[in-house]
């Protein structure tokens, strides 16, 4: 480590915080080759994800510019240096890359390499990646190598943490697939169960309306009455499934954007007046924000289809670490025992579900003829 033990360690230390704290893995490859890259001074680091076709499934740079990457061309094979990495599973460090019996070339617009430093990641017996640097950004003694025996020990301890990271990575991103196949069938019942039977029932009220018409035009009006109602119901149900299938506005726009867009959407959609308040609300875990989204989408729901509120408040504010959030409505109300006695719940099950999943509370105020309020806190990250 040429900076000296405490200077190294405080690199090495800052490279492993910053690996720990993202979870999707295109941004942890990103992180491990920006940081391997500094920590031991090379002028490029790359980082390969072999896939199971003799190529990578992902391929991050550092070094390297947009133009430059995009001139070079397709993602690499798995061939020369990088195929021995992957399955050899030992650390390449050589004074001139260009020189090893085994390099194949590259493309013509591809910066030119000397000394390299690369290395497998593996997660116990299986080589999940390869990292390497090139081009050390020092003095090099004739004919040897600008990577010294400490960069590739230091590497070699990146390469470890940096396989926990990846892994722990792939886990998160496989369960919110998982998470996300959930809640389509979730919805798919819902909408199975709720729209279906609307449209059935709107099909047959038609049907009756029309065989009505010529004989008893007064009670065909009014099939054809229920016809619209029936029609309505449906459009605010699929309204409904459409708005819980939007989450992914949330890696897009944040909490507040998102909470604040769609509830712009129901106040020019519904009689009541919708508002929406956000203040001082910082980012939180995305578990988090998940929740709150859909404590109020829910709540929403039931103000502006149940209680037949003139108005609707919402808003989101800082408390501690945390956030909570508050939806007031001054519709008919109802008693929150007798609901639960006789088995209505309003989606409140839902919602304290939601609350204590994300490590928060669900408090729900409400007397019949005043109105609700349901506050939801969250700590925070």
């Amino acid at each position: 480590m040429s900076h000296g033990p405490r200077s190294g360690l405080a690199a090495v230390s800052s490279a492993l915080l910053a690996m720990s704290r993202h979870l999707e893995v295109r941004d942890v490859l990103k992180t491990i080759v920006a940081s391997a890259r500094e920590l031991l001074d090379a002028q490029y680091a790359a980082l390969g994800v072999p896939d199971d076709h003799g190529g990578f499934a992902q391929f991050v740079v550092d070094g390297v510019s947009e133009e430059q990457w995009k001139a070079i061309g397709p993602l690499p094979r798995q061939h020369g240096i990088l195929a021995a990495m992957l399955h050899e599973a030992r650390a390449e460090r050589l004074a001139d890359v260009r020189k090893d019996p085994r390099f194949e070339g590259w493309p013509k617009a591809h910066p030119d390499l000397v000394d390299f430093l690369g290395l497998p990641i593996r997660d116990g017996d299986e080589v999940i990646g390869a990292l390497f640097l090139a081009n050390k950004n020092c003095e090099k003694p004739e004919g040897g190598c600008g990577f010294t025996a400490d960069d590739e020990e230091l590497l070699g301890i990146l390469a470890q943490h940096a396989a926990i990271a990846l892994t722990n990575a792939r886990l998160y991103e496989r369960s919110r697939e998982l998470t996300i196949a959930e809640e389509r069938s979730r919805l798919a019942h819902e909408l199975h169960d709720a729209v279906s039977q609307k449209l059935f029932s709107l099909r047959l009220t038609a049907q009756a309306a029309a065989r009505l018409v010529d004989r008893d035009p007064s009670r065909a009006k009014g099939e054809l009455q229920q016809v619209a109602v029936l029609a309505a119901e449906a459009a605010d149900e699929l309204r409904a499934a459409v708005v819980e299938l939007r989450p992914a506005a949330l890696d897009e726009d944040g909490l507040v954007a998102t909470l604040r867009t769609q509830i712009q959407v129901l106040d020019r959609a519904h009689s009541a007046r919708v508002t929406f308040a956000g203040h001082g609300v910082k980012a939180l875990p995305a578990s988090q924000e998940e929740a709150l989204l859909r404590v109020a989408q829910e709540a929403l729901h039931n103000a502006l289809r149940h209680s037949g509120a003139d108005h609707v408040d919402v808003t989101l504010d800082r408390r501690g670490g945390g956030a909570v959030l508050r939806i007031t409505d001054d519709g008919s109300g109802f008693d929150p025992q007798a609901v639960r006695r006789a088995g209505r719940h309003l989606g409140l099950v839902s919602m304290r579900d939601r609350a204590s999943g994300a490590g928060g509370t669900l408090t729900v105020e409400s007397v019949p003829g005043k109105g609700t309020v349901i506050e939801m806190e969250v700590p925070g990250g």
